[in-house]
This record gives C-alpha cells, sequence and structure tokens, in this order.
C-alpha cells in the first residue's frame, strides 16, 4: 500500500513540476552540447593553427633548396658566357658544372654527423653560411682557378642543405602530411632552377664579363630570409628527445600535434624508437658497416632510388638543355634560353601536382607514373636527335620531350626519392643513412654532369640520351622491386615494415600485405 501511495504521489506532482525537472534535463542537455561544440570549434582553431605552423616550418627548412636549384638553373645559362669570358677549355667546362654535385657528397657524409651533434636546425644554418661564402667567390672570382673554389665552397654547403632539409621536416610532420611536406625541399629546387633560367634570360644583355658574375651573385639574396627563418623555426623533437632534452620535444611536439592526448603518445613512441631508455652506448657507423637484413633493405631502397633519380640524367637534362635545343637547330641564344625557361616552367609546375597527390595516392603510383614517363621522353630525345636532323620537327620534338621529362621527373622520382629517404631510417641512424643516400645522389649527379659533353661528342647527344632512357627503364623494375608503399604511417611504423623477411620480393612489399605487423596509428 505504501508503495502505491509513493506510486500515486509521484503520479499527482503538480504538472508544473514535472515540466520543471523536464526543462532542467533539456537545459542540462543543451549546456553538454554547447560544451562539446565549444570543444569542436577549439579543437578545429587548434588543428589549423597547427597545420599552419607545421607548413610555414616546412617552409622555411626548404630554402636552402633554392639554393640548388638556383645554382643548377643559372649555370646552364652562365656557363655560355663562362666560357666565352675565361676562355675555358670544354673539359673545364664539365668540370665547373659537375665538381658542384662531387663537392655535396662532402656536404652530405659531414650534414649527418653535424645534425646529430649541432641539430637538424643549426645544420641548415652551416649549410647557407658555406654556400653563401662560395657564391661570393665566383662572383669575384678573376680566373678558373677562383671560381672553382668558390664552386667548391658551394657544393659542400650544397650537400648539408639537400640532406638535411627532408630530414627535419619529416621529423616535424604528422603522419598524414608527412609526405607532401616533404616534397618542399624538391618545389623549392624547382623555383630555383626557374629562377636561375629567368636569371639567365634577364641578364643576357650585359656583356660576357658581367653578366655571368651578376647571375652568380643573385644567389646570395636567399641568405636574408634563411636568417630569418632560423630564428623562427623550432628544433626538430625527435634529436631533442634523442639529446634528452625531454621538456623541450614535449613542448615542440604540442605545437606539431593537433591533440594534446598525443603528445604524450608521441613522445614514448619516439623515445623507444630512439632507444633513449636502453642505456647502452649505441655506435651509428657499426650499424651502417654491419646493417641486420631489415636495415639493409632500407639502405638498398633509400641509396638505390637515389641514385636511380640521378643516372637517369636529369642534371643533364637541365645543366645542358642549352646543348639540347642548339643540337635540334635552335641558332638564337635568346631563343635558347627562352626555351630554357619553358622547361623551368613545366618543372615548377609539375612538382606542385606532386604535392597535391603523393598523400593521396601513394609514393609507389608516383613512382612507377614517373619513371616510365621518363623512359619514354628520354627515348623520344634520343630519336627525335639521332633520326630526323636539325629542323622545325626535330626542335618541337626536342622541347616537348624534354618539358615531358622534367614533367615526369617532377611528379614522381624527384619529390618522392627525398620523401623515401628521410622516412625509411630508424630514428637513432635517420641523419647519417640520409646523408649516405645524399651521397650517392650527389655522386651520380656529378658523374653525370661531367662526363656528359665527352660522352655526347664520342656517341652523339642523341645516343647519350638512349643510355639515360635505358637505365630510366631500368628504374621502373628496381621500383617494383625495392620500394615499399609507406602513405599514411608514422616513421616508427613504417620502421617495423621494414622487418618483415620477404619485404623486397615485388608483391610483398606493398604495405597491405604486411598490415598485420604493423600496429594500428
Amino acid at each position: 500500500m505504501g508503495l502505491e501511495e509513493h506510486g500515486s504521489s509521484e503520479m499527482d506532482l503538480p504538472l508544473g513540476s514535472k515540466n520543471k525537472y523536464k526543462r532542467m534535463d533539456h537545459e542540462d542537455n543543451g549546456f553538454d552540447e554547447d560544451y562539446d561544440s565549444q570543444q569542436h570549434l577549439r579543437q578545429l582553431e587548434r588543428s589549423r593553427t597547427t597545420r599552419k605552423y607545421v607548413f610555414a616550418c616546412s617552409v622555411f627548412a626548404s630554402l636552402n633548396s633554392v639554393l640548388l636549384g638556383y645554382d643548377v638553373g643559372v649555370m646552364s645559362g652562365a656557363i655560355i658566357f663562362i666560357q666565352e669570358d675565361l676562355k675555358i677549355t670544354e673539359v673545364q667546362q664539365e668540370v665547373l658544372v659537375g665538381i658542384l654535385s662531387i663537392m655535396s657528397l662532402i656536404g652530405s657524409l659531414a650534414g649527418g654527423k653535424t645534425s646529430d651533434a649541432i641539430g637538424r636546425k643549426w645544420t641548415m644554418g652551416l649549410a647557407a653560411i658555406v654556400f653563401q661564402t662560395g657564391a661570393a667567390v665566383m662572383t669575384f672570382a678573376p680566373n678558373f682557378a677562383i671560381l672553382m673554389i668558390g664552386r667548391i665552397l658551394a657544393g659542400i654547403g650544397i650537400g648539408f642543405g639537400v640532406m638535411i632539409a627532408p630530414v627535419y621536416i619529416a621529423e616535424i610532420s604528422p603522419t598524414i602530411e608527412r609526405g607532401s611536406l616533404t616534397s618542399f625541399p624538391e618545389i623549392f629546387i624547382n623555383l630555383g632552377i626557374l629562377l636561375g633560367y629567368v636569371s639567365n634570360y634577364a641578364f643576357k644583355g650585359f656583356s660576357a664579363h658581367t653578366s655571368w658574375r651578376i647571375m652568380l651573385a643573385v644567389g646570395i639574396l636567399p641568405s636574408v630570409f634563411i636568417a630569418f627563418a632560423l630564428c623562427i623555426i623550432p628544433e626538430s623533437p625527435r634529436w631533442l628527445i634523442v639529446q634528452n632534452r625531454m621538456d623541450e620535444a614535449k613542448e615542440v611536439l604540442s605545437k606539431v600535434n593537433d591533440r594534446e592526448s598525443e603528445v604524450e603518445e608521441r613522445l614514448k613512441e619516439i623515445q623507444l624508437a630512439a632507444g633513449v631508455n636502453d642505456g647502452e652506448t649505441y655506435s651509428v657507423w657499426r650499424d651502417l658497416m654491419h646493417p641486420s637484413p631489415a636495415l639493409k633493405r632500407m639502405m638498398i631502397t633509400g641509396f638505390g632510388i637515389q641514385c636511380f633519380q640521378q643516372i637517369t640524367g636529369i642534371d643533364a637534362t637541365v645543366y645542358y638543355s642549352p646543348e639540347i635545343f642548339l643540337a635540334a637547330g635552335v641558332t638564337d641564344k635568346s631563343k635558347v634560353l627562352a626555351a630554357t625557361v619553358a622547361v623551368g616552367v613545366t618543372k615548377t609546375a609539375f612538382i606542385l601536382t606532386a604535392i597535391l597527390l603523393i598523400d593521396k595516392v601513394g609514393r609507389k603510383p608516383l613512382l612507377y607514373v614517373s619513371t616510365i614517363g621518363m623512359t619514354i621522353c628520354l627515348f623520344s630525345i634520343g630519336a627525335g636527335l639521332s633520326f630526323f636532323g636539325e629542323g622545325n620537327l626535330t626542335i618541337a620534338l626536342s622541347i616537348l620531350a624534354v618539358c615531358g621529362n622534367v614533367a615526369f621527373f617532377s611528379i614522381g622520382i624527384g619529390p618522392v626519392c627525398w620523401v623515401l629517404s628521410s622516412e625509411i631510417y630508424p630514428l637513432r641512424i635517420r641523419a647519417q643513412a640520409s646523408g649516405i643516400g645524399a651521397m650517392g645522389d650527389r655522386v651520380c649527379s656529378g658523374v653525370v654532369a661531367m662526363s656528359f659533353l665527352s660522352v655526347s661528342r664520342a656517341i652523339t647527344i642523341g645516343g647519350t640520351f638512349f643510355i639515360f632512357s635505358a637505365l630510366a627503364a631500368l628504374s621502373v623494375v628496381f621500383v617494383y622491386i625495392s620500394q615499399p608503399e609507406t602513405k599514411g604511417k608514422s616513421l616508427e611504423q613504417i620502421e617495423l615494415l621494414f622487418q618483415d623477411s620477404y619485404a623486397l620480393q615485388g608483391r610483398e612489399v606493398q604495405l597491405g600485405d604486411v598490415e598485420h605487423l604493423v600496429p594500428k596509428a
């Protein structure tokens, strides 16, 4: 009965009283919804801020790459005026062009150790200082010997820059955007090449003695922006963790991660990968000289793709595009330089396309498109110069094929090469292993640049491009056999991918085939 009375009294509550409780409940739900909405807005704002910050850091870190691109682009035209002014021989011309790439291997090798010692950030600053010193020496060089000294210094500076920028960007980037952000140095290389071509065209009207000096002097200007950049960007959080500077690393991670909850998780993950807590003395070079099977696969992948990037002749195409167009029948110097500007515009436009695609379609599909397309274009250059002789058809085919070659290069192997080299190695050896890969890239670049004219004289320019075409076809096979798909995986998860004992068996390198080995992000 009491229960009935209790139930009755509950049912007899005034309507207003029941509505009161309902309204309070409704108001509580409204409060929760407002709170969730505010939390969501704050999260979106943090995400936008984080992306802007990482984007800015990636841009600033890539500024050194403008120096390499500018030097490559400007030298293609400046060498014409240097030859006229200093009366250098064809062999001296080859050495002058190629020595920059050969000497940059010193910077690449030293860059890994240097960046481990003083940090990624200040290694970029050192690269800029050394390059700018070399550019100044070249600008005021009275003879070939002094010009070579400046060229050597510039090469060492470039070696530092090309290996450290992708490593730094990979170490601060969110997993989902790492591919596109790590491609930024390649964008800036292409921008530098385009600026070099434009500089050639803009200053061609001066005397031979003056024009090439102005062209080279313009390369000093980026130092102002690089000095500003060093005041803005943070140090790599992964390097800070290796140095046991946990508070600073956590502060940087909080700036480059969307959610605060991810910071501790990423901190622990990087600590584990770095071996900070294992208490052992770790020898980088011991592992590099006696690699484990997994590390050996990483080194084959990274070093191989770096070499194929250059032995397929991209530097020959860029450095000696005026020679190609002259061989095709373009006789006017202004038209030759204008055609090289078209090459630079094409190269820059397609690298931007690659940035949009690399984190959507993946690394490996872009490599396939790139290497197959380059094979066809390089063969077309060889065929046009070998079988059609000088004339309008050969000119049109050569310009189209050269532009096509740099386009396919820029959409795939150009940027993807640096992305893979910066993301596949374990943290503790990443900088120095990337330096070895960059060394292979620079040596191959130097060999191609220093031998192109001599080989062309021996077997014709067309015959040389047939060789490049065959090497590009070989690179397609290499991509199929050795390159994994790393899209969408953290740096630490990619390391697990190479632990698979059959990672080099064509189909097994696909990321989906070893998904079961990789923990979810």
